[in-house]
């Protein structure tokens, strides 16, 4: 008969509980570089602006097409298409513009048998100094019991004669009343003159104007006896720009607007005054030196 194993409660084994599993933290990455750019957020943003705006710069620089460098045909190709689509003014234009402001209308009054305040004589002055002093021949006011002057902005003035010079044909006045921007004339020395150089002339031919005519220096040092036959005029400068009774003692002027003599006479072997081709002028260094001025 097989015997009973008897296994009393207390001898069951027991099983064993397993110990609690403590987790193990995954180690943190990289706590020092965060940390490290979080103390330099400032210089690297810097850092990386300049580094986008030099790229921007270098795709700029590489994406622009080079500009080829201006040839001289390139600038005369300019030149000429600027003269083309502009009408410039002339030279004889621009002269006149320069002296213009100093060229005055000189009338010569006087008294006729009723008693009536008449014009004599009709010529021109031009302006050597600003404060009003002016040039004319003394031919134009040697008849005139009273002088009056236009000036170029229609100003116009009482004028008084404050010098003479009968050997070269001039007269000096003082204006009364002036413009408040009155411009005198410049003064070239007439040293340098050629036969064929551009000169105009402007004034008051027959009391038009002001009129302007244009030529040439004809001729240097020559001589003229006035029409009346009482002087002879010497060391003259011949031209050939239009110049009629009216225009004695106008400026004579270069290109430039630079006055250069003043209108004197006129040349005609008939008895009739007017313009043949032939006029004379005072050179300006003689004309200014015989009123006491040193022009240069």
């Amino acid at each position: 008969m097989r015997k009973a194993t008897l296994y009393s409660r207390s001898s069951r084994p027991v099983p064993q509980a397993e110990p609690p599993v403590t987790p193990v933290e995954k180690p943190k990455k990289g706590p020092w570089l965060r940390g490290w750019l979080s103390r330099h957020r400032g210089p690297l943003c810097f850092l990386a602006g300049v580094a986008v705006t030099g790229l921007l710069v270098l795709l700029h620089a590489t994406s622009v097409t080079p500009q080829r460098a201006l040839t001289q045909q390139d600038i005369d190709a300019a030149v000429m298409r600027t003269l083309e689509n502009n009408t410039l003014p002339s030279r004889m234009a621009k002269a006149f513009d320069v002296i213009r402001p100093a060229v005055v209308r000189v009338r010569g009054l006087g008294i006729d048998e009723n008693g009536d305040e008449v014009e004599r004589s009709v010529g021109t002055g031009v302006v050597i100094v600003d404060t009003g002093v002016i040039l004319t021949n003394l031919h134009v006011v040697v008849h005139a019991s009273k002088l009056m002057l236009v000036f170029s902005d229609g100003l116009e003035s009482e004028g008084t004669v404050i010098g003479l010079h009968p050997d070269q044909d001039l007269a000096v006045l003082q204006a009364k009343t002036i413009p408040d921007d009155l411009t005198a004339a410049t003064m070239r020395s007439t040293k340098d003159l050629a036969l064929g150089d551009d000169v105009v002339a402007v004034g008051f031919p027959f009391g038009i104007g002001p009129s302007v005519s244009a030529g040439v220096i004809s001729g240097l040092r020559r001589e003229y006896r006035s029409p009346e036959g009482k002087r002879v005029l010497t060391n003259l400068i011949q031209f050939d720009a239009a110049a009629n009774p009216g225009n004695s003692g106008g400026p004579l002027v270069t290109a430039e607007g630079e006055v250069v003599g003043i209108v004197t006479g006129l040349l005609n072997p008939t008895e009739q005054r007017v313009f043949i081709g032939i006029g004379f002028a005072v050179p300006i260094e003689s004309a200014a030196g015989a009123v006491g001025l040193s022009p240069f």
